[in-house]
């Protein structure tokens, strides 16, 4: 009766605390997930969760299952890298170039993870601003680019990460602090500030700004902080992923607004040449970089 689906899903959402995110993580339907976890307790004739106003809880019952579920997950992972091992030489080098500079918020729990999984795997970080990140991988000076897809993908193959929301990022006592959201015309004549690549790159420039012809300046900033605190400091308003303004919006430093009528959504890809992309630690990388970031960055869709 009990499948290693079953236990995946536990896993999920115990980690993700809803139903609903949990079912994107393992690729369900809300509905059947929930049809998934009424035939297991049908099963064991005993309810595995109590619905509260915070969120998901889980009985004892439920807490057996789920300790069961992490040691045979984390069995079988382990057993499924090793034979990958036995069957062919899997050491190496991953340089990883980060298009999105807020992903350092996330990035190192993922490579403790991949680390712990895969030892004889060197990871490296490629410094720096590129103006043109997959021109490396080209130039044989990167591995695997994360970050948006380009126009072209010219001969690279992505696995795609996940979607997540920009949000406008203003000063407590700015004019437009009572907005339910930022519209395009609410950025003219105000002060952008961005981190130091060209426009093109920009989603609120290129999807919200431009499209409307919205006259606006522009100061760039290479550290998220310092952006928070020319934000702070009235000297502009910015537009910023959704997990890298968290804790200063909870902090009260700034307040963040959504942008357009649906929201401004951005997604994520891991991106390489072929050869690199078709190896087996490239693409556990990428699961781990969804798993990692499903359950510690609120608010971000699976793609």
């Amino acid at each position: 009766m009990l499948e290693i689906r079953h236990l995946k899903s536990l896993i999920a959402i115990a980690e993700t605390g809803k139903l609903v995110h949990a079912a994107e993580r393992v690729f369900l339907t809300q509905s059947a997930l929930s049809h998934q976890i009424r035939v297991l307790e049908k099963h064991y004739d005993t309810p595995l969760f109590q619905r509260t106003a915070h969120g998901i809880r889980f009985t004892p019952a439920g807490e057996r299952l789920l300790a069961l579920a992490r040691e045979i997950v984390e069995a079988q992972e382990k057993a499924e890298r090793d034979l990958i091992r036995l069957k062919s030489d899997q050491s190496g080098e991953l340089r990883i170039v980060l298009e999105c500079h807020t992903c350092f918020d996330w990035l190192t729990p993922v490579m403790d993870a991949f680390r712990r999984a895969w030892p004889e795997v060197e990871l490296d970080l490629v410094a720096g601003f590129h103006s043109d990140p997959w021109h490396l991988l080209h130039d044989g000076k990167a591995d695997l680019v994360i970050g948006s897809l380009p126009e072209r993908l010219r001969d690279l193959d992505a696995i795609p990460l996940f979607k997540f929301e920009i949000m406008g990022v203003l000063p407590p006592e700015h004019e437009l602090r009572n907005k339910p959201r930022l519209m395009a015309e609410d950025f003219t004549g105000q002060t952008l500030i961005t981190y130091p690549v060209p426009e093109e790159r920009i989603d609120v420039i290129r999807q919200v700004l431009k499209p409307a012809n919205i006259e606006f300046s522009r100061r760039t900033s290479e550290l998220t902080i310092a952006i928070m605190q020319l934000v702070a400091s009235r000297r502009g308003i910015a537009a910023l992923p959704n997990w890298g303004i968290q804790s200063y919006v909870e902090h009260e430093y700034v307040i963040a607004k959504p942008i357009g009528a649906q929201g401004l959504w951005s997604e994520l890809h891991a991106l390489g040449m072929p050869d690199v992309m078709t190896r087996s630690y490239t693409q556990d990388l990428a699961r781990i970089i969804r798993d990692t970031c499903m359950e510690k960055l609120s608010e971000i869709k699976l793609l």
